[in-house]
């Protein structure tokens, strides 16, 4: 809503640091890994792509009394530009899982795109946060019928559209994990397949069993996949301007620029890097997103003025969820929001629709 800019922020801050808690997604990080166990620690922090160096230009003068960090993401209202990306096994860092998540994005008012690699059921999470805004990532498996049964299990449930993830044909070699022997421990399940997938007899990865992610996907999927729902469909790992063509030949709604947080290929970009091929192919014909990387409200600031419709954070949502389940995770999304309405303030952006590329500096590295 509209609101004195700032106005309360500095109120907030003062709580905050009188109580010691946390000012900024580092301090969050350093708890997180303080408090999970090494395991857990190292699956969630494993690959991390440096992007380079992009400054803003800001303009003075231009009367930012009154700010509005509102937008819509596939026509839906949201708060601020940010919502939670995909992360597996919430159950991993507090004990309520998807469900505190959830309610914490929902109190927040933005988009929670729910994980098929839940530790909670995608029933479960709808009946913790009502209200809240949804998305469903979903994978293509070998067993088309299962992919089939979470499509329409999510789309009876209310979530609002489908985010296809297309960069695992295969998983990528995610050495602490190996090195870890990382599984899931007795007590917790992928819920949205339990009962649904056959117990793994010899070999199970991520707790499913090996083998089950089909890597013969292709744009024919899509296809396949629009067949079977009226939701949009969003595509989830795109780093070129040539798939993004594709993309929008194909009939996608959305585009989330992604590398799965540099756990996949080595070697490959840093998103904020991508973004402006992407942006470019585009052309407003569908609306693109980002994640990866985010972790203040100028980092938000800088993709929107690249062209994003909205960033997703991964990894701080699993942070503050380590921190304070659900309040952990509001207390996430808000400083973002916070941090990200003072750098529209002293940019010179007054609502979310005054930023634009005019913002961006490339700085020139020699």
């Amino acid at each position: 809503m509209n609101m004195t800019a700032l106005d309360h922020i500095s109120h907030r801050e003062g709580i905050r640091c009188a109580e010691m808690a946390m000012v900024c997604l580092t301090d969050f990080e350093e708890y997180a890994k303080e408090h999970l166990s090494k395991a857990t620690w190292d699956y969630y922090a494993a690959g991390v792509l440096l992007p380079v160096l992009i400054r803003l230009r800001p303009r003075i003068l231009r009367d930012v009394s009154v700010s509005d960090t509102r937008t819509t993401v596939q026509g839906t209202e949201i708060s601020f530009p940010v919502g939670i990306a995909p992360t597996a096994f919430h159950c991993l860092a507090w004990h309520e899982g998807e469900m505190a998540t959830a309610r914490g994005t929902e109190a927040v008012n933005t988009c929670y795109i729910t994980s098929t690699y839940s530790t909670c059921s995608v029933e479960e999470i709808v009946a913790a946060a009502p209200n809240g805004y949804r998305w469903f990532q979903l994978y293509v498996y070998r067993d088309r019928k299962l992919s089939e049964s979470i499509v329409h299990r999510v789309e009876a449930l209310g979530y609002k559209a489908l985010v296809l993830t297309v960069d695992v044909p295969y998983t990528g070699k995610r050495r602490n994990d190996i090195r870890n022997q990382f599984k899931l421990p007795p007590h917790l399940k992928v819920k949205n397949f339990d009962g649904v997938i056959q117990e793994a007899a010899s070999s199970e990865e991520y707790g499913i069993p090996s083998n089950t992610l089909d890597p013969s996907i292709s744009w024919k999927d899509v296809y396949w996949l629009q067949s079977l729902t009226r939701l949009p469909i969003i595509i989830k790992g795109i780093l070129t301007k040539e798939d993004a063509e594709l993309a929008v030949e194909h009939g996608v709604q959305g585009i989330i620029v992604s590398n799965h947080g540099g756990r996949q290929l080595d070697g490959g970009p840093a998103t904020i890097d991508a973004l402006s091929e992407i942006v470019d192919t585009v052309q407003g014909r569908i609306e693109v997103y980002l994640d990866g990387g985010i972790r203040t409200g100028s980092d938000v600031l800088k993709a929107v003025a690249l062209g994003a419709k909205c960033v997703f954070i991964g990894r701080p949502a699993v942070w503050g969820l380590a921190y304070k389940g659900e309040e952990g995770v509001r207390e996430v999304l808000q400083i973002l929001n916070d941090e990200f309405r003072l750098s529209m303030a002293l940019s010179g952006c007054r609502n979310v629709a005054e930023i634009n590329r005019n913002l961006i500096q490339f700085s020139k590295l020699t």
